[in-house]
C-alpha cells in the first residue's frame, strides 16, 4: 500500500494507460480522482474502483480549459482535502505529414497535450507547495526525445512536456514537490489501434524485448516516481519502451 491515503488526480484516466493507473493506485491506497472528457468511460472507472473498495470520483473535464481545470481542483478538494499526486496523462493523436496537417489539427493537439499539462500544473501545484510537498507526474513520449515522422504536434508537445517537466523540477523541487515524466514507447492502447499494423510489426522488432508495452508497464512506472521511493528523484525522464531507443 505505498500511496495509502494520499489523493491522486489522474488526466485522461478513462481508458488505456489511465485506467490502469487509476487502477493500480487505488489498490495502493491512493484516493483517487479519475478525471476526463469522456464521461461515460470515466464514470466506469472510478465505479470499478469504489466496488473494489477503493475510494474515487469522476470529474469531467477538458485540460484544454484552464476554467475547467480549476474547477476539478476544487471538486478533488472538496471531497478529498488535499491533493498529493498529479498524473497529466491526457493525450491526443492528429497525425499528418507536415505539409498536409491542418492549423486545426496543429492547434487541437498543443492545446491538450502541452497547454493541459500546464494548466493542471497551474491549478493544482499552489495547492502542493501549501501542504509542503508533492508529486507532479507528466507523460511525454519517446517521439518527443527522437521525433517521429508524421507526428510533428504530437512529438513537439511531447519534447514541451520535457522543457516543462525540467523547469518545474527546478521551481518546485525547493518546494519539496518532485516533478518527474514518464517516456513511453508503443503501448497497446486505443491510441495505437490507429497505427497500421505493419507499423506495430516494425516497432516489435526494433524492440529487445520483442513486444508492444502494456498499460500496466506504464501505470508501475507512474506508481514509482509517485511513491515515497521515488523522494530523491526529480527532474528525470524515464524511458519506458522495452529498449526501442537505446
Amino acid at each position: 500500500m505505498r500511496l495509502m491515503n494520499k489523493v491522486a488526480v489522474i488526466t485522461g484516466a478513462a481508458r488505456g494507460i489511465g485506467r490502469e493507473t487509476a487502477l493500480l493506485f487505488a489498490r495502493e491506497g491512493a484516493k483517487v480522482a479519475v478525471c476526463d472528457f469522456d464521461a461515460e468511460a470515466g464514470i466506469l472507472t472510478a465505479n470499478d474502483i469504489v466496488a473494489s473498495g477503493g475510494e474515487a470520483i469522476f470529474c469531467q473535464v477538458n485540460v484544454a480549459e484552464l476554467a475547467q481545470v480549476e474547477t476539478m481542483v476544487n471538486t478533488v478538494l472538496e471531497k478529498f482535502g488535499r491533493i498529493d499526486i498529479l498524473v497529466n496523462n491526457a493525450g491526443i493523436t492528429r497525425d499528418g505529414f507536415l505539409t498536409k496537417m491542418s492549423p486545426e489539427n496543429w492547434e487541437a493537439v498543443i492545446s491538450v497535450n502541452l497547454t493541459g499539462v500546464f494548466n493542471c500544473a497551474k491549478a493544482v501545484a499552489p495547492q502542493m507547495m501549501n501542504q509542503g510537498g508533492g508529486r507532479i507526474i507528466n507523460t511525454s513520449s519517446v517521439v518527443g526525445v527522437y521525433g517521429n515522422m508524421g507526428q510533428t504536434n504530437y512529438a513537439a508537445t511531447k519534447a514541451g512536456v520535457i522543457g516543462l517537466t525540467k523547469s518545474w523540477a527546478k521551481e518546485f523541487g525547493p518546494k519539496g514537490i518532485t516533478v518527474n515524466a514518464v517516456a513511453p514507447g508503443f503501448i497497446v492502447t486505443d491510441m495505437t489501434a490507429k497505427v497500421p499494423e505493419k507499423v506495430l510489426d516494425l516497432m516489435k522488432q526494433k524492440t529487445p524485448l520483442g513486444r508492444l508495452g502494456e498499460p500496466r508497464d506504464i501505470a508501475n512506472a507512474y506508481l514509482f516516481l509517485a511513491s515515497d521511493e521515488a523522494s530523491y528523484v526529480n527532474g528525470i525522464v524515464l524511458s519506458v519502451d522495452g529498449g526501442l531507443v537505446l
